[in-house]
């Protein structure tokens, strides 16, 4: 069967009204055997050396001497499925190249940290999508190809196409743990919770003790307005990490967020000040401690938490709105006026989404 990967992204057209963008930018570990949207299919026997020399140059992390080879091999071998299905691996790793370095500080992976897709990523996204649609005109793609064109459309935040080719390639290798990990983000930025659990529940039977995964059915729990399952996940995912050297700050920020709804303030500050020693460049955990020490009254605390929110993330209207204030219960007239102009106009051009979570 040809399939054929339409790309419907000038529309505008998303499926979420709560885009949460993104997780390309920090892969869920893989248990051993399991596939990874890291590696791409090996060219078949009938491809010739070139593409054998592209893959390996791939795999060894050399993006642009890969992607040099694929276009000088498709130049004279444009009917190649092969060169084309390897051209839109290389593109998408090129896009998680650049994630890893914006969220590596100080020998610290942020694995929980994320801005919306910088332009040019959804343009390496569309490329990618482009070369999957060329070599599907001569061949059918594998599981491995169709990840990777699901997550091309979860980057251009298309989550009904994206769903539609994850769900194909489980059906494919049900086995895939990771599979399993992005079918549930995508259903969660769908608010389809219920069948996120499911996606979380079934990657966790494959992969278990995976912090990411259990975080994340702690947020679908919460879209269910099932709180006391969901505190559960996220202390359980904290529980897991405890001993890790490389640790996950999306629990600690969600299990905070959670204790702040309830009016735990003094209980979600410890949480949270964890999950900024983590990932110290997360706006969130700062924006949410800023929340927790204003509540508190612990005006001092709650500006430096919101400063450095937005040196973070500028464009959060949100944040501009939560800052003026403060500043005026402490007497910075001019800087609350400042804020409260910027929380104003950012608010009404809409100019940044919800923050994301890989």
């Amino acid at each position: 069967m040809l399939l054929v990967f339409t790309i419907d992204v000038a529309s505008g057209r998303t499926s979420s009204p709560r885009p949460e963008s993104p997780p390309f930018l920090a892969k869920p570990p893989a248990a051993s055997g399991q596939s990874s949207t890291s590696r791409a299919t090996p060219p078949t026997e009938s491809a010739d050396v070139p593409l054998a020399e592209a893959h390996s140059l791939l795999e060894k992390g050399n993006m642009t001497e890969a992607d040099r080879l694929v276009r000088q091999y498709l130049q004279t071998h444009p009917d190649s499925a092969d060169g084309h299905f390897l051209l839109g691996h290389i593109l998408f790793r090129e896009i998680q190249s650049e994630a890893r370095l914006e969220t590596r500080v100080e020998g610290v992976e942020v694995l929980g940290a994320g801005v919306p897709p910088a332009r040019h990523g959804e343009e390496k996204a569309r490329a990618s999508l482009a070369e999957f649609t060329a070599g599907a005109k001569f061949h059918d793609p594998s599981a491995g190809d169709l990840k990777v064109v699901a997550l091309d459309y979860v980057l251009l935040g298309d989550y009904v196409d994206a769903d539609n080719w994850l769900t194909k390639m489980l059906a494919w290798t049900p086995n895939d743990a990771e599979g399993w990990y992005f079918l549930g983000r995508t259903k969660y930025n769908e608010n389809r919770f219920a069948e996120a659990v499911d996606a979380f529940q079934r990657c966790l039977k494959l992969d278990p003790r995976n912090p990411k995964a259990e975080d994340n059915l702690g947020l679908s729990y919460a879209g269910l307005g099932r709180r006391e399952a969901a505190a559960a996940a996220y202390q359980q995912a904290i529980a897991w990490q405890s001993g890790a050297a490389l640790k996950n700050p999306g629990p600690y920020i969600d299990f905070g967020d959670l204790l702040l709804d309830e009016n735990r303030d003094g209980e979600a500050v410890s949480y949270l000040l964890q999950a900024a020693e983590i990932a110290p460049r997360e706006s969130r955990a700062h924006e949410l401690l800023g929340k927790a020490y204003t509540r508190l009254d612990q005006l001092p605390k709650a500006l430096t938490e919101l400063e450095k929110a937005i040196e973070l993330s500028p464009q959060n209207a949100n944040l501009h709105c939560m800052l003026a204030p403060v500043y005026r219960k402490q007497g910075f007239a001019d800087k609350a006026k400042i804020e409260f102009d910027r929380c104003a106009t950012l608010a009404g051009s809409h100019s940044v989404p919800p923050t994301p979570r890989p």
